[in-house]
């Protein structure tokens, strides 16, 4: 039994690949066609149907001209709206994926895009993981669909199938087709709600080292062996002699070496959100740290790149 239903959806995928959801992934862009879009009756329009063989029957019946050409008249604009609702997925093209960062328990957004040309597509709807999106096109301006998509694990996050369809215009047709994007979106690792702070080993060569700050703190005169680039040249040609900017130092704030073997007690993915969590903490506090993993180090450095390749090697660990 379980071999024949194996051998149908085996067929069901060869035959009918875009009416199935098994369709396998499609590199981007997407462009929808004739022989992937499907139309099938709404309940509205079995319902409507049914009515309009009444109606024709009995003008038939009674020799009515003004039924029979109603009846007529409703069934051409019945079948021209399944013309309609064709065209408004024939010919659309689903682009590029971006999307935002996120951690495992929160909702990454998706931004999905798509183009048209010829005509406006409106009323479009797109079903993903339970979610409906409602939008419209513009021919030449593509327009961006976001997508919230549930981050349930860390490391890379398929994008899963999803199906684009329109009951445009009348609401007597549904026309869609399945669409499965070969894109995916990087999940950061879940951060460690508290915990210790990381050790900071006594006497290291990097500890409270001093950087050369910003904001402009006073004016002295010049002294031998002073940058030039800290030269006030503007002020110094108003003044007998030359003046520097005198610059604010900030703080000294303790380099933070983060190691995952440093750490004990702890399994896999609690290190992994202990890490995160100390990573958090010296991007926001303007520290600079370092990383060393199983399987590769980050030197010391800080910043948004820094921060987001910790995380990244984070993440994609096995």
């Amino acid at each position: 039994m379980t071999s024949r239903v194996a051998g149908l959806l085996a067929w069901a995928e060869r035959r009918l690949p875009s009416l199935t959801r098994l369709r396998p992934v499609e590199t981007l862009p997407i462009v929808l066609h004739r022989r992937r879009i499907y139309i099938v009756p709404t309940g509205f329009g079995v319902g409507l149907a049914i009515l309009l063989g009444v109606m024709l029957l009995g003008a038939l019946n009674y020799a009515n001209n003004a039924a029979l050409g109603l009846t007529c008249l409703l069934g051409a604009a019945a079948v021209g709206s399944m013309l309609v609702a064709f065209r408004t997925l024939n010919g659309l093209t689903i682009g590029g994926v971006r999307s935002d960062t996120a951690r495992v328990g929160e909702r990454v957004r998706v931004s999905l895009e798509a183009s048209a040309s010829g005509h406006a597509r409106t009323a479009l709807r797109l079903d993903v993981a339970g979610h409906t999106q409602v939008f419209s096109v513009t021919p030449g301006t593509p327009c961006v669909v976001e997508l919230p998509l549930d981050a349930t694990h860390r490391g890379w996050l398929p994008l899963p199938r999803m199906r684009l369809h329109s009951r445009w215009p009348m609401g007597l047709f549904r026309a869609w087709s399945w669409l499965h994007p070969d894109a995916q979106v990087l999940v950061y690792p879940r951060v460690e709600a508290f915990g210790p702070a990381p050790h900071v080993p006594e006497g290291d060569a990097d500890r409270g080292r001093p950087r050369a700050g910003d904001e402009l703190a006073s004016l002295r005169d010049y002294r031998p062996g002073d940058p030039r680039r800290q030269i006030a040249w503007k002020l110094s040609a108003r003044h007998h002699g030359l003046l520097v900017k005198d610059l604010e130092q900030p703080a000294p704030r303790e380099d933070w070496r983060l190691d995952w073997d440093a750490i004990h007690g702890l399994d896999d993915e609690s290190r992994i959100a202990r890490l995160a969590r100390w990573i958090e903490e010296a991007h926001e506090g303007g520290r600079r740290w370092s990383l060393r993993l199983p399987d590769g180090y980050f030197d010391i450095a800080q910043g948004d790149e820094h921060y987001h390749r910790c995380l990244t090697a984070l993440a994609l660990r096995p």
